[in-house]
């Protein structure tokens, strides 16, 4: 790996509509009619009871089935010892879940592509429209720009994914919810444990993971120390991290926990090979866009975060929640901007951010006309301080000051749930959230040609959502859901405004009303769930241009995400099989034009969102150490741009793995490999949206192999 060389850093201040083709309604036609033929079985024929479902407490914040959850959610488990995988990035285990697309970019500068049934797909780094919480803490900035990279799956037991009307009620920019949740350290009279890990596969791909735990009944801790690095599937595409996440527990009684939590994460090599355009795609999807290698862009990113939550019963009615936390992040990172647009927007960031924020809930369990009734009440306020300097690029160090400003995003949130079953077979929910949030720019660098460009700007919504639970069996529950929710912009999207110097602080809260309608079956070893839904937006945030390298954004009216979702699961003896499905039909339903006065049509694709994706896996364990797996991933075609002038082709690629799990004495041993796209496909991996220089595409990786080894003694 090559060693990147040192820039120059000044010195830091410090801060404290219905679907048109019939092939897409015949499909919607098909799901409800699943779900009316699937109740009128049930109850012919009786089926079993339902096997044991997962718990998952994302969707009314109290633990719950997620079989009877009032909401499309899913609740992936995640063994730290025995998943034949390097654990380094969410895209290896969410893969199998519908409505949600968590595109691994090969490129370690701007991080996961992650989107929910289509929001969040407008995101050319970091992740939008979608909120991400790690142990009830949130990952997301009080702006809506989230961070998925700093979860530390080598440390995590389950990740819940929340889809649809009821994500709402997570607040701005809670398109979907994703919350990762870690292990606790081992309770007495559990034994400590420890465990190494080891792996290293294609493109000098090195990991290596340790974790340690223990404790007695009222006290415990765990730490996880986590390294990864590779040279890349690209050229300049090299990245290193380093991520700890470290965990104690104390019980000081039997109705108290008090949790705390540190993680830091580390990164202070990543290259960045940028997009290739479609003739470059084609010709070399190994290669760099040149001018990559001419500003040397990367970033390096380090993070550190300390949070405290408290659980308290304090009745066999009443139970309290509380957290706090607090944390920074530095970022600096290198752009490919050059000439007129490297002198007015810099192409050197330079960040200096420090976060924190405060939450609590109540939850009452009560009664009403004799049925069970559940309330939670809750509170939650958010900030972020962020130093940003921008500098000139001088061929990858940073030269003269372009920008140097204190921008503030902070939040403050009320909100309220309710869940009542106010007959044997009727569940009702309904809750709101009222949000305030706040922008703010404290611009220092003024100049003659940039005058004094601080101001701010305050967003207030109220976001409602009501839904229907109808048990219709024992071993089927139909839902329906609906709720109003908003996004606004982020610090980085109202960072320039055209024509002017100064933040575009006129940019609107995108405002999104959504609905749907579900179904969970459960037979003996099978699972079936499937879902249909339909979101509108009004002010959706848009580019506006491309102007001397910087992004200017504008609203629109008329934006639709609509489409199905389909999940099956079965066990037959010694095979597991799954399947899963989405149809999204994302559009512009309003047509626009942009400041180069080209017309985005009615009708228009949103950009990266494919309107199929599938995914199969059949797992085989001939006997009980060995496990066989097979997975294939297929997308149809993905839009580039707003306009709609090019696509990134459709694929389908197959994965393999194997595991054999042994003892050593009296040590636990997990052997796997695994070959990600086992024929070696050319495809996109992801697109950057509306990229200004057309280089929309971020090449997938050819085959790649990888072999771990993990010990627990």
């Amino acid at each position: 790996m090559s060693n990147l060389p040192q820039p120059h850093r000044p010195a830091r201040r410090q801060i404290c509509s219905p679907l048109r083709r019939s092939g897409e309604r015949a499909v919607l036609k098909t799901v409800l009619s699943a779900c009316a033929m699937a109740v009128s079985l049930a109850h012919a024929q009786q089926p079993p009871t339902a096997t044991a479902d997962e718990i998952v407490i994302t969707a009314n914040r109290t633990e719950q089935r997620r079989f009877d959850a009032a909401a499309s959610i899913d609740s992936i488990k995640v063994d730290g010892f025995r998943t034949a995988s390097p654990l380094v990035n969410l895209s290896e285990l969410l893969s199998a879940v519908p409505g949600l697309q968590v595109r691994e970019r090969q490129n370690y500068a701007q991080d996961l592509q992650v989107s929910v049934r289509g929001f969040g797909t407008r995101s050319t780094f970091g992740v939008r429209g979608v909120r991400i919480l790690i142990d009830g803490v949130p990952a997301t900035n009080p702006d809506g720009q989230g961070q998925a990279a700093t979860a530390s799956l080598s440390s995590a037991k389950r990740i819940e994914v929340l889809r649809g009307p009821v994500a709402q009620l997570y607040g701005n920019a809670a398109g979907g919810v994703v919350q990762v949740f870690t292990n606790d350290p081992p309770i007495a009279p559990a034994p400590p444990y420890a465990s190494i890990s080891l792996g290293a596969g294609t493109y000098r791909q090195r990991q290596g993971d340790i974790t340690v735990g223990g404790g007695s009944e009222t006290l415990g801790g765990l730490l996880d120390v986590s390294q990864y690095r590779t040279d890349g599937y690209r050229d300049h595409s090299a990245a290193r991290r380093t991520q700890i996440n470290a965990k104690v527990v104390a019980r000081p009684s039997s109705d108290t926990t008090i949790t705390g939590i540190f993680n830091a994460f580390g990164q202070p090599v990543s290259q960045d090979p940028l997009g290739l355009t479609h003739e470059q795609f084609l010709a070399n999807p190994r290669q760099v866009a040149p001018v990559a290698l001419t500003f040397n862009t990367r970033k390096k990113i380090e993070q550190q975060q300390l949070g405290v939550v408290v659980d308290k019963t304090l009745s066999p009615a009443d139970s309290l929640s509380a957290r706090l936390y607090g944390g920074t992040r530095q970022v600096f990172q290198t752009l490919s901007l050059s000439g007129a647009a490297a002198t007015s927007a810099g192409g050197v960031v330079d960040l200096d951010s420090n976060y924190g924020g405060v939450g609590a809930s109540w939850t009452h369990k009560t009664s009403l006309n004799a049925q069970p009734l559940n309330w939670t009440l809750g509170v939650e306020g958010d900030k972020l301080r962020q130093l940003r300097r921008g500098y000139v690029n001088n061929n990858g160090i940073a030269g003269a000051t372009r920008r140097d400003e204190i921008d503030g995003a902070n939040n403050v949130d009320l909100f309220g749930q309710v869940d009542w079953s106010f007959a044997p077979q009727w569940t009702a929910t309904a809750g709101v959230r009222n949000s305030r949030v706040h922008l703010s720019v404290d611009d220092h660098y003024i100049t003659a040609a940039s005058p004094n460009d601080s101001g701010s700007v305050e967003y207030h919504a109220t976001s409602p959502v009501v839904g229907l639970v109808w048990h219709a069996a024992s071993d089927i529950n139909v839902y329906a859901n609906l709720g109003r929710g908003f996004e606004t912009p982020t610090i980085a999207e109202t960072a320039y405004r055209l024509g002017a110097t100064g933040p575009n602080l006129g940019l609107k809260a995108s405002r999104s009303v959504q609905a749907e309608i579900g179904m969970k079956l459960r037979s003996g070893s099978h699972s079936l769930d499937l879902a249909v839904f339909d979101a509108r937006s009004q002010n959706e945030i848009v580019p506006l241009a491309v102007d001397n390298g910087r992004s200017i954004f504008q609203n629109v009216d008329g934006v639709e995400r609509r489409g199905a979702e389909a999940s099956w699961k079965a066990t037959w003896n010694q095979f597991t099989t799954q399947l899963s499905y989405t149809l999204l039909d994302a559009r512009f339903r309003d047509s626009f034009v942009n400041s180069a006065n080209a017309r985005i049509a009615a009708g228009n694709h949103l950009p990266g969102a494919p309107m199929h994706s599938l995914f199969a896996q059949a797992q085989y364990r001939p006997i009980a150490p060995v496990s066989l797996a097979l997975e294939m991933r297929a997308e149809s075609r993905a839009w580039v741009d707003d306009i709609n002038s090019d696509t990134a082709p459709g694929y389908a690629v197959f994965n393999a793995s194997s595991s054999y799990a042994f003892n050593a004495g009296p040590n636990k041993m997990f052997l796997f490999a695994r070959v990600d796209n086992l024929m070696d496909r050319h495809y996109a991996g992801s697109v950057i949206v509306n990229d200004g220089n057309r280089r929309f595409f971020e090449p997938a990786a050819g085959r790649r192999l990888f072999v771990g080894l993990r010990t627990m003694f």
